[in-house]
């Protein structure tokens, strides 16, 4: 995140800017010790001494294409860039990095907490090919209770906090929050479904029969009974879940004494519900109410970042993130870059905790604080049951990254072994897997899957919605030319490749290996659209099962070389056979959901100034859209929420469609 490694004497700075030749060795007079590359860099930094402030502020390197190579925080921007100015006492990853800047940008701030912040957030968008860089940065989901209806709902939620209700969370998967949801219906009988669905209900539905909500749809439960049952869910995620069962006892208790059994059977129902949440979440805190827990451990090149999280006394999930560093920095130091990135978009809890001491971690406090509007600590645990948390993330760090290390052994044999079967010159880095999938070409879809040395990189899978222009319905040779020219072509206009056949810094990479899943009629397409933009060098296979479309009987076919098939039970085929499947996998998963959404599509969402509100007014008066598309002028104004110049503008969207 920020740079760690000033020479030495970089407290010796100058009070006058005048003063620098003085202070800083002449890299041309440093012979061996300054290559020519760095004595250029050294040379690009140095004019920009002379306008810099004292103070504090964050500062860009750009290479000689414009490419941001870091970002980087500091207290005394002008101490910094002397720092590397003077071009000696640096490492390996510094020196190569000021051999490659050209130029310089730098913006002043306030304080260095405001740096911090402005860094990290550069780093995230920039993502400088020389800072460590937090891979996923998917956002995290949480609980929510909407409190904008009479019968509060509770959802999954993910991104900005727009609607009101109460937020609980983080959770660490989409799933964890699922089986949470699915558990709280069951405890406390809330609802989940839309406002909509809600509005539009006459019988209670089939969740209602299941014994998973209590229906205030249909006033099954008064609004009243149903406030307390909310109530009930917000103290129980809120950590008073002892509270919450011991009122649960009480009552089945008195309704078992009183003999309705029935009753009784609902709170031994919901009390096992709650049971069922708290032990999928392992173990729970008792003296730790909210916190999120980071431990790193590196091996091998590679680090691990373990993040806990801890809301309410309750264990709410974990989740490993692998950041993308240079060998040479220290696990503090990944770890430092890391929190600053990983709150720039999430909120931070009043502590946390970590497994190593970094440099900037008071710093982060105040800024963390700052940015949530109440005090947040930030403190490495020596002893106590915050101790043994981190000590447990560190443990689930060092055996995450030893999986991770024994998958990318046993990957980077298999990409050797495809390297060897399709003759390409070393083991491929990003292999890119196409498939189309439709019905008689309607709801046609194009998807591409991203495999490389780290498995499937789902965060870079595409799909195509396909054009229907100039092509016969169901032509897939045709559907497969359309999806490899805009790929390719966008390709081409974003991150153009030098005279080696490589992207230019940190541009879009190009595949080593593109896969199509087609026989020689797909793969013959794919080539000529490729020829069609230009592009020359780009390794392109076609995979086709046999007449019985068995696995193991594929056939491949490559440009140059007869069809082949690879031995049965040969690794590669089997590695091989999982691209596709997952290729073929998002390309239907992409099809349903667009065939879904058009079967459900309403034709009121394509009139012009018809929001919700007034569709929702639309159907309750007329019952269906077709009712809508038939009406009359004259009825089209009587339905509420309807203007006389909506209702012509409705009127004659359907009949000028129609005509």
């Amino acid at each position: 995140m920020t740079e760690r490694d000033s020479p030495p004497s970089a407290t010796d700075e100058p009070d006058d800017i005048n003063d620098l030749e003085t202070v800083l060795p002449d890299p041309e007079n440093d012979g061996d010790a300054a290559p020519e590359a760095l004595r250029r860099g050294v040379a690009a930094i140095r004019a920009q001494l002379k306008h810099l402030p004292n103070g504090p502020g964050v500062y860009r390197m750009f290479d000689v294409k414009g490419d941001v190579l870091y970002v980087g925080k500091a207290r005394s921007l002008k101490k910094r860039v002397t720092s590397y100015a003077r071009g000696l006492g640096h490492n390996t990853r510094i020196a190569r990095m000021i051999a490659e800047t050209a130029s310089m940008e730098f913006v002043s701030t306030e304080t260095e907490t405001e740096a911090l912040l402005l860094e990290a957030n550069l780093i995230k968008r920039l993502r400088p090919r020389f800072n460590v860089l937090m891979r996923d940065d998917k956002s995290f989901p949480y609980i929510l209770l909407a409190t904008d209806h009479p019968a509060p709902q509770v959802v999954k939620h993910r991104g900005a906090r727009t609607r009101k209700g109460d937020y609980y969370g983080p959770f660490a998967s989409a799933g964890a929050v699922g089986r949470t949801i699915d558990a709280l219906e069951r405890a406390f009988l809330l609802r989940s479904c839309s406002d909509s669905y809600y509005e539009g209900r006459a019988r209670p539905c089939l969740l209602f029969q299941i014994k998973r909500c209590s229906a205030p749809c249909t006033g099954e439960i008064a609004l009243d009974d149903y406030a307390e049952l909310v109530a009930e869910a917000r103290d129980f995620l809120s950590g008073k879940s002892g509270k919450v069962k011991d009122e649960l006892n009480e009552a089945m208790a008195a309704a078992s004494d009183a003999l309705d059994f029935e009753r009784a059977a609902v709170y031994r129902d919901r009390l096992a519900a709650l049971a069922a949440i708290q032990s999928h979440q392992g173990i729970n805190p008792r003296t730790v109410e909210e916190a999120d827990v980071f431990a790193i451990h590196a091996e091998g090149g590679q680090s691990c970042v373990e993040a806990f999280f801890f809301r309410s006394f309750q264990n709410w999930g974990a989740r490993a993130y692998f950041p993308k560093a240079d060998r040479s920095l220290e696990p503090r130091e990944i770890l430092g870059a890391f929190l600053g990135q990983f709150y720039d978009d999430n909120p931070p809890p009043r502590l946390v905790l970590l497994s190593e001491e970094t440099e900037d971690r008071a710093l982060l406090a105040e800024a963390l604080t700052i940015k949530s509007g109440r005090r947040v600590e930030v403190s490495v645990p020596m002893r106590g049951e915050k101790r043994d948390l981190v000590l447990r993330a560190h443990a689930n760090a060092r055996e995450a990254l030893g999986r991770r290390l024994a998958e990318s052994s046993s990957q980077s044999k298999l990409l050797a072994g495809v390297a060897e079967a399709f003759g390409l010159p070393a083991p491929p880095q990003r292999i890119e897997v196409y498939d189309n999938s439709h019905i008689m070409g309607t709801a046609a879809v194009g998807g591409m899957i991203v495999a490389g040395p780290e498995g499937f990189t789902k965060n870079q899978y595409r799909k195509f919605n396909i054009r229907p222009e100039d092509l016969t319905p169901g032509d897939d040779t045709a559907m497969m030319r359309q999806v490899m020219r805009r790929r390719f072509a966008r390709l081409q206009r974003e991150s153009p490749r030098d005279a080696e056949g490589r992207a230019a810094g940190d541009a879009a990479p190009w595949p080593d290996l593109v896969l199509i899943d087609g026989g020689e009629g797909q793969l013959k397409v794919a080539r000529e659209a490729l020829a069609e933009l230009g592009i020359e060098g780009v390794p392109l296979v076609g995979v086709a099962k046999g007449m019985d479309r068995e696995a193991g009987r594929e056939t491949f076919f490559v440009a140059g070389r007869s069809p082949f098939r690879l031995p049965p039970r040969d690794p590669v085929l089997y590695y091989l056979q999982r691209l596709r499947d997952e290729a073929h996998r998002f390309a239907i998963g992409a099809h349903r959901a667009k065939r879904s959404k058009e079967f459900v599509a309403n034709p009121l969402d394509e009139v012009p100034g018809i929001g919700p509100t007034r569709k929702r007014a639309l159907l309750g008066h007329f019952g269906t859209a077709k009712a809508v598309a038939r009406a009359g002028l004259t009825d089209l104004e009587k339905a509420p929420g309807v203007s006389k110049t909506m209702a012509k503008a409705i009127y004659d969207f359907f009949h000028e469609r129609g005509s």
